[in-house]
């Protein structure tokens, strides 16, 4: 059995902080000890010194020089005929100066209140103003050295308190620690420990090497998972800084007991989930006041928990023994002193432990090739951001069908017909990086999730709970956190692993429905990823602001990113998002949404407008936060969110006004993101750090995330992306010619022929092997329908959304090129282009390419000078239209097609040729050929109001009254409730001007 080591260190009995740490939380929360300077003991005193001036010689000397001001009885009605005196006047000024004082003690009351409960930024005192800024610069510097930064504003380690009642001061752990004072110097003492113990690691490992001799003599370590004391609870990051001095070792801890039967039955099987009364076997080098090596040598160590430390040290096995050489020379922390009894055995709780999946890397990702490293030229910022990713990509698909119909119904002259930009350089890149990394299942799971639990909630006459964060695993649970407990949650919802966690599975999230409510968390953004699960921060939640520090650049990214997610996400309805000091080119993302303000005084005239009137209007409405409002009966009244990311670095002015306006911030439905280039933010509770490797660090909250970032050269060509797309660039805008010409004439027959309008068929291949033919068809009808090439890689996130290999997708790429041949000459039907990317050869060829060409050909081309070349090119084009794209697609397959505008496209090709190919034969007075070549394009177009206007006019110009008036009654019949457009109504007076009395006698 091992021995215990005797060492004075080893018998003292240090506790963390004693300054509140936060409530209960999934993730690890550090405790950080900020040593005091010399200036912080003199502010405090003097702060003491003021604040017992104000408060306590200020009455006293009132009482001694001046005495009580106001009269002992009820005054007579000659007490208004006295003459004033210089006496009546300090009388008056005595009662002023009483009156300012009572309410510099409430500000200092209320403050001094709001610090030891940890609620930030506190409700103000009414009409304080300069009193209550003076009364809270005192009192933090009368607390700064007795209370840790933590304690001045709450963190998301605080999650699943109450910031109004619930929250009590950590009770300090006098029993344990001989002061605040021994306490710093036992940290100090313990880091100086961890830092002189590096200097013979070296040393340490040879001889490990050789045989383990430390191991060999059998000295072991364990910490044991305290339970909660106030709002502090135990985390291994806290764990690591004060035996490791690291908090960020705390993954050699995790890694050394992963998977291990814990005392209550349950195992660790993530960092951020840990349950009091666990185990910890520590690493080699672990050093603190609170070491003992094994429990039975360990007199503060009950016998049920010796027995439960000997018990786990037998289930190391060869886990154990591989970390030996680690452990060989350590001490054990027990950290079990005998004031904080061991509890009894926690009820086990499933933790979130999510697999690598969609939610956390990308959904469209190939394992294989990023385990290799390899990135295939596509910016991994996207790639690893697919809720990003998937809102970029739809608000671009969104952008580009608008350009369309702008060119359709001439809303941009000479632009008829226009065929979208193809992308080039980096915008190619990331436009195939948002291919490959989007998760548009992840979003859609995620907006009808939260919006079937605001109906579930309205249906129960229950309140929106308020959600601090989301976190959405790898496996596709998600798990909310919410500032409190809140009772049930409603079915299928479950409580996670305490009463501040709700959460569902994703085979439950995937039955939930399209609810017609309000979106509401609007405000959700991704951070960044730990541990495999995506962190989602509510913005306009959190109660006051929140800063994020680090370098300039690396801010800017993470600014981008959130701002470019805000703007596109598919969970919200309608928001504001204000960018001051960065953003200008970023409003063609979202130009309803997003707007610039130039600085800070721009900033305060708004924000304090709009949270006076965002008051006003919950007032009014007897609301008490907008979640009231976006539930239940006021459920019309939808508080959009409003979100403030402010880049630029505010003054210390600014920052107080700024930490003012933010104090009732999230009732309001608004949020703050500030940057900062320091860490004492005024009125900041949440404050995060962007390191130069893409760490996005919150030491306070326990978060250490792979931070989403959107580096500015990724912005840039997202930018261009949607700037092309712009159906208002004008003249300047890109060209109407296709992307792919066919040779239209006899000689110009392919040598392979895909049909893709209508059903699917080849022309000029054998049928492939029958298992894997459906698999080939899709690959090759994506190839047919990008021209300019396919990333490899895009190509395997089309054919397997859920990832795969690098070999499987190298496997289908030979089929590929083996099913295709090659042209007489020898070359390749599949190729590769400069870029790496999958070209079809010309000899490959789809009707859709014809379709193209043969429009083109016919109003740009040889038919603009030949008007019988014209009419046949048209004709024939016509023809080729057999049904919608790939009409008899198999289900689960062709998903990539929602990324594509080939299905708007189309239809606008097709109306288009019907129109150009109508308006010939009207111009020969061939009504019924018109008529003809109208019914043809209206069964691939039949929601093309262009056709049918063209139609009656045809139709009308064949004189057959009833036979117009049946073409319009059918037109009524289509247009069901919504009745017919104003332009088509028009058009009707002037054709049929007795329409209407049809359809009132129908009615």
């Amino acid at each position: 059995m091992p021995r215990r080591r005797t060492s004075s260190s080893s018998s003292s009995s240090t506790a963390p902080s004693a300054g509140p740490a936060a409530p209960r939380n999934r993730t690890p929360q550090p405790v950080r000890v900020r040593r005091r300077s010399f200036g912080d003991f003199v502010k405090a005193f003097l702060a003491f010194a003021v604040l017992l001036v104000l408060v306590a010689g200020v009455p006293l000397a009132l009482a001694v020089t001046v005495g009580w001001p106001l009269p002992d009885g009820a005054p007579g009605l000659d007490w208004l005929q006295r003459e004033i005196t210089v006496q009546t006047f300090l009388h008056i000024l005595t009662v002023i100066v009483w009156l300012a004082w009572a309410q510099f003690t409430a500000c200092v009351l209320v403050e001094v209140k709001a610090a030891l409960s940890g609620v930030g930024v506190p409700g103000r005192v009414p009409g304080s103003g300069p009193s209550q800024l003076l009364a809270r610069q005192l009192v933090a510097a009368l607390l700064l050295v007795g209370a840790t930064a933590a304690s001045l504003t709450p963190g998301l380690s605080q999650l699943g308190q109450s910031l109004e009642g619930n929250q009590k001061p950590a009770v300090a752990a006098a029993q344990q620690t001989p002061g605040l004072f021994a306490q710093q110097q036992e940290q100090a003492a313990s880091t100086a420990s961890a830092l002189a113990e590096q200097a013979g690691q070296a040393g340490q490992a040879a001889a490990r090497a050789d045989g383990g001799a430390t191991a060999a003599s059998g000295d072991t370590k364990y910490y044991r998972i305290q339970p909660p004391e106030g709002r502090h609870h135990d985390s291994l990051w806290e764990v690591a800084e004060r035996h490791l001095g690291d908090g960020r070792r705390y993954k050699e801890i995790f890694e050394l007991n992963k998977d291990r039967v814990q005392p209550d039955g349950s195992k660790l099987s993530e960092a951020s989930l840990i349950r009091p009364g666990w185990i910890m076997e520590m690493p080699g080098d672990a050093r603190g006041g609170e070491l003992v090596e094994m429990p039975d040598e360990a007199p503060n160590v009950s016998e049920q928990v010796q027995q439960q430390i000997s018990d786990y040290a037998r289930t190391g096995g060869d886990h154990a023994q591989g970390g030996g050489g680690a452990q060989g020379g350590g001490d054990a922390h027990v950290s079990l002193p005998e004031q904080r009894p061991a509890p009894g055995p926690a009820t086990p709780v499933t933790p979130a432990t999510p697999a690598p999946g969609p939610a956390a890397g990308g959904q469209h990702a190939t394992p294989a090739a990023e385990e290799s490293g390899r990135s295939f030229g596509l910016p991994e910022a996207l790639l690893a951001a697919p809720l990003l990713a998937a809102g970029l990509l739809g608000a671009l698909g969104r952008r580009r069908r608008q350009a369309l119909w702008h060119s359709a119904l001439g809303a941009v002259g000479g632009r008829r017909g226009m065929e979208p930009p193809t992308p080039t350089g980096d915008a190619q890149d990331v436009q195939d990086a948002l291919l490959v990394g989007a998760d548009p299942d992840g979003v859609r799971l995620l907006d009808r999730s939260l919006r079937g639990l605001a109906a579930s909630l309205a249906a129960e006459s229950r309140p929106l709970p308020v959600v601090y964060a989301a976190w959405m695993g790898g496996n596709g649970d998600l798990h909310l956190q919410l500032a409190q407990p809140a009772g049930k949650p409603p079915t299928p919802w479950q409580v996670g692993q305490d009463q501040t966690f709700w959460m569902l599975a994703r085979a439950d999230a995937e039955r939930y429905e399209d609810a017609e409510t309000a979106a509401p968390y609007p405000g959700l953004v991704s951070l960044g990823t730990m541990d495999d699960s995506r962190l989602l921060l509510n913005l306009e939640a959190v109660p006051g602001l929140v800063s994020l520090s680090g370098a300039e650049a690396d801010r800017a990214a993470v600014f981008a990113s959130v701002a470019a997610e805000l703007a596109t996400n598919g969970w919200s309805d309608r928001m504001t998002i204000t960018l001051v000091g960065f953003g200008d080119d970023l409003t063609p993302l979202a130009p309803n949404r997003i707007r610039h303000l130039d600085g800070f005084e721009d900033l305060f005239e708004t924000m304090s407008a709009e949270t006076r009137q965002r008051r006003g209007a919950l007032g009014a409405a007897g609301h008490d936060s907008v979640l009231t409002g976006r539930t239940g009966p006021a459920q019309h009244t939808r508080w959009a969110p409003h979100l403030v990311l402010l880049a630029a670095q505010p003054s210390d002015e600014d920052a107080l006004r700024l930490a003012e306006l933010a104090a009732d911030a999230g009732r309001l439905g608004i949020g703050y993101l500030v940057g900062t280039g320091g860490t004492d933010l005024p009125g900041a509770a949440w404050e995060m750090e962007i390191t130069g490797d893409g760490k996005l660090l919150a030491p306070l909250l326990g978060l250490e995330l792979e931070a989403q970032l959107l580096p500015v050269a990724q912005q840039r060509a997202v930018v261009e992306l949607f700037t092309d797309a712009d159906p208002e660039r004008g003249p300047g805008g890109p060209a109407n010619t296709p992307p792919f010409l066919v040779d239209i004439s006899e000689q110009g027959r392919p040598a392979v022929y895909a049909r893709l309008v209508g059903s699917y068929e080849i022309i000029g291949l054998d049928a492939p092997d029958g298992e894997r033919s459906a698999q080939l068809h899709e690959a090759l009808a994506l190839l047919l329908l990008h021209r300019e090439g396919v990333h490899p890689r895009v190509l395997a996130s089309a054919l397997w959304p859920r990832g795969v290999t690098e070999d499987v997708r190298d496997a289908l790429l030979e089929r590929l090129r083996a099913w295709l041949g090659s042209d007489p000459d020898g070359t390749p039907r599949l190729g590769t282009d400069a870029t790496g990317r999958l070209t079809l050869a010309k000899s490959v060829v789809s009707d859709l390419d014809v379709l193209r060409s043969l429009y083109y050909e016919a109003t740009q081309g040889r038919g603009v000078d030949s008007r019988q070349v014209r009419g046949r090119l048209l004709t024939d084009a016509l023809v080729l239209v057999r049904g919608p794209l790939l009409a008899d697609r198999p289900e689960g397959r062709y998903r990539w097609l929602t990324h594509e505008i080939i299905d708007a496209q189309l239809p606008l090709l097709v109306a288009d040729t019907g129109l150009a190919l109508s308006e010939f034969h009207l111009e020969r007075d061939r009504a019924e050929k018109a008529i003809e070549a109208l019914n043809a394009a209206l069964r691939t177009a039949p929601a093309d109001e262009r056709l049918w206007h063209e139609l009656l006019r045809a139709t009308h110009a064949t004189d057959d009254a009833d036979r117009l008036r049946a073409l319009a009654a059918d037109l009524i019949g289509r247009s069901g409730a919504r009745g017919l457009p104003p332009r088509t109504e028009a058009l009707l007076d002037e054709l049929l001007p007795t329409w209407r009395d049809g359809v009132a006698a129908a009615g």
